[in-house]
């Protein structure tokens, strides 16, 4: 069986998924796009023999010929278009954020669990990359105690001058916050967020670098380096101390320039594994509207703590029952 997909954004990454899905990854094809920069999806389409350029987004989910969406549009468009997704009865897979605001979120767990089934995954793609991986394996295999601390760093080479310290939270550290949940495998319970001296790269209306830090449900205390403008590479480091022993990622050499080269691969295993389970008509696999909406309250409490300067409880919903 062929899946075929519609994809509502073609910006960066939503074309980069349209490549992906059209050449790399088997049993899937591209049957509709959308964008609001129309000529753009107009280009993309023709680029990848797409068959249909549709207005909206909305329009890409009813189509019939459509079979299954990916959302990589601008994230506060993401809760329209997952929840028409869900009233399609079509699988989603979302681009992070699933949505911008816990209220949002919830109204996706909210029509996901009156659907009675899960067809949302949300693409936190380091779930999916070979050496976390590897971690999370050491980690679970319980040879060298229980998880005392975590060490993470995350240091993009340069971002734009228009990204704020809240763009920081939301857009970068949302990925250690998804991965110390899933390494883990516990809740974040509070945050703290501290601004060491400024880098003469960042502007003025970005805290860069800053230190993210987690505590989690057992205890564990995770600390998260975050750096958008260190100018050498795109470094990806994350550690977890244990109690007779580590685990951590290999160290990259090179350090690869940007994010789309280090994660390859594992954007590929993620398509893979979500288009499998769209064609055997499971449900998915991976990260689900809960873990999204989980990792957009951690973050809405890191912003909160960012500028109260103190540690930030953070307060989940119970989880629904069609999560745990």
């Amino acid at each position: 069986m062929t899946v075929r997909v519609g994809v509502i954004g073609v910006g960066l990454i939503g074309e980069d998924h349209v490549r992906r899905l059209s050449t790399v990854v088997d049993g899937a094809a591209v049957a509709a796009v959308t964008d609001v920069d129309a000529g753009r999806a107009e280009a993309v389409a023709k680029q990848y023999g797409v068959a249909a350029v549709h207005a909206s987004g909305e329009e890409v989910i009813a189509d019939p010929a459509v079979d299954a969406v990916v959302v990589a549009s601008w994230g506060p468009t993401h809760e329209q278009y997952v929840l028409a997704g869900i009233a399609a009865g079509k699988a989603v897979f979302c681009e992070k954020p699933l949505a911008t605001t816990a209220e949002a979120s919830e109204r996706v767990l909210a029509a996901e669990t009156a659907a009675g089934r899960r067809l949302v995954q949300v693409g936190f793609m380091r779930r999916y990359d070979s050496a976390y991986r590897d971690v999370r394996a050491a980690v679970a295999a319980g040879s060298i105690g229980v998880p005392l601390l975590a060490h993470m760093a995350h240091r993009n080479p340069s971002v734009p001058p228009t990204v704020t310290s809240e763009d920081a939270i939301n857009d970068s550290a949302v990925h250690e916050i998804d991965v110390t949940r899933w390494l883990l495998g516990e809740e974040i319970t509070s945050v703290l967020v501290l601004g060491p001296r400024r880098s003469s790269h960042a502007s003025p209306i970005l805290q860069d670098p800053m230190v993210v830090m987690f505590r989690t449900a057992s205890g564990v205390l995770v600390d998260d380096e975050l750096g958008l403008n260190v100018r050498y590479g795109y470094d990806i480091r994350c550690e977890i101390v244990c109690e007779t022993g580590q685990a951590r990622l290999p160290a990259g050499d090179p350090v690869p320039p940007d994010w789309r080269v280090r994660f390859s691969d594992a954007y590929d295993t993620e398509f893979r594994a979500w288009i499998a389970d769209v064609a055997a008509g499971r449900e998915p696999g991976g990260p689900s509207a809960w873990d999204g909406y989980a990792a957009t309250v951690v973050a809405g409490a890191c912003v909160e703590a960012l500028h109260s300067g103190a540690w930030t409880e953070v307060e989940l919903r119970e989880r629904p029952a069609l999560y745990r």
